[in-house]
C-alpha cells in the first residue's frame, strides 16, 4: 500500500523517520508531500495514495474525489475538523485521529499560560498564585484528565463536567463533578475549555455563560476558537473589567480583544500541541493505526461513520 504523509507544516525530522519505520516494517510505501504551497499538489499526490497522514491540512471532497484508491486518513492529532467527516463517509474512506498523544503538551501550555496571566504578564506588578484557586474544566478527556493531574501539582481545587463523561470517572480521578456547565462556571475562578467544535457547543461560550465566572475569573481556551461566541465575549469583558480571557487560537476579532490591555492574550497561532514530543507521538501513531487498519481492519479511532 502506498502511504501517503501530506503536511503543508511539516513533521519533525525524527517523527518522519518513525513513520517511515512503522510503514515500510509493515512491508507498505511512504511518499512524502512536504511544504506544499498549492492545492494541486495535494490533489495530485493522493491520486494512487492508499492511506493519508495529516496534521492540520485540508481534507475535503475536492481531495476525496482526487483519491481513488484512498481507504483512509489519519489526522495526527486530537481535532479532525480539517477533515470533511461526510464527504470521507461518501467516499468509504475510514476517517481517524490519534487522541491522547498531544494531550500533555497541551496540558503544559494551559498551566505556561495561566501562570503568565495570574503574574499580569510579567509587567513587574504584584499578581497572585495558583495554589487554592478553583479550576473548572469543560470537558474531561485525554486534555481535561492531564490538566487535573498538573492542576493538583498546583496545590488548586479541580471540578469538572463532561456530558459524556460519567460521574464516577471523573471523581475516580480525584476530581469533583459538576452537574452543569453553569454549575462549573459559577464555582470556579478559572475555566479551561477542552470541549470539540460541534454543532451543539458552537458559539456556545457566550455572554450569560462567562459572566457566571465570580469576581476576577478567567477563561482560558487551547479547545477551538468556534466554541466561542466573539461579539458576546467582548461584550462581556467591556463590561466586566475584573474578567481575563487567555488563548492559543487567534481569534477572528483580534484586534477588537487587544483593547482590554492586560486582560486578554493570544499566541501568535495555534501552539498546544507544538512540541517535538508531541509532534512524534502522533505522527508515529498515526502510522502505527494505518497499519493495523490494513493488517486487520482495525478502526479503533474512526470518528466517521
Amino acid at each position: 500500500m502506498k502511504v501517503l504523509v501530506a503536511t503543508e507544516k511539516p513533521f519533525a525530522a525524527e517523527a518522519v523517520e518513525g513513520i517511515k519505520k512503522e510503514v515500510e516494517a509493515a512491508g507498505h510505501e511512504l511518499v512524502l508531500l512536504e511544504k506544499y504551497t498549492e492545492k494541486a499538489q495535494l490533489l495530485a499526490a493522493v491520486k494512487d495514495a492508499d492511506a493519508l497522514i495529516v496534521r492540520s491540512d485540508k481534507v475535503d471532497s475536492e481531495v476525496f474525489d482526487a483519491a481513488k484508491q484512498l481507504k483512509i486518513v489519519v489526522r495526527a492529532g486530537a481535532g479532525y475538523d480539517n477533515i470533511d467527516l461526510a464527504a470521507a463517509t461518501a467516499h468509504h474512506v475510514v476517517a481517524e485521529n490519534t487522541p491522547g498523544q498531544n494531550s500533555n503538551a497541551v496540558a503544559e501550555l494551559v498551566f505556561g499560560l495561566l501562570v503568565f496571566a495570574v503574574r499580569n504578564f510579567y509587567n513587574g506588578k504584584s499578581g497572585s498564585e495558583l495554589k487554592g484557586k478553583r479550576l473548572g474544566i469543560l470537558a474531561f478527556g485525554n486534555v481535561g484528565r492531564n490538566v487535573a493531574r498538573i492542576a493538583k501539582g498546583f496545590g488548586m481545587e479541580v471540578c469538572a463536567y463532561d456530558a459524556f463523561c460519567p460521574t464516577a470517572a471523573i471523581e475516580t480521578a480525584g476530581v469533583r463533578a459538576c452537574a452543569s456547565v453553569d454549575e462549573l462556571f459559577r464555582s470556579s475562578d478559572i475555566v479551561s475549555l477542552h470541549i470539540p467544535a460541534t454543532p451543539e457547543t458552537l458559539k456556545s461560550i457566550d455572554y450569560r455563560t462567562v459572566n457566571l465566572l465570580p469576581k476576577g475569573g478567567i477563561l482560558i481556551n487551547t479547545a477551538r476558537k468556534e466554541v466561542i461566541n466573539e461579539p458576546e465575549l467582548l461584550k462581556l469583558l467591556a463590561e466586566r473589567t475584573d474578567l481575563k480571557y487567555i488563548t492559543d487560537i487567534k481569534p477572528d476579532a483580534d484586534v477588537d480583544f487587544q483593547q482590554f490591555e492586560g486582560r486578554y492574550f493570544s499566541t501568535p497561532k495555534k501552539m498546544g500541541a507544538q512540541t517535538a514530543e508531541a509532534n512524534i507521538n502522533a505522527g508515529i501513531a498515526a502510522a502505527k493505526q494505518i497499519n493495523t487498519f490494513f493488517a486487520d481492519g482495525c478502526t479503533t479511532y474512526q470518528v466517521n461513520k
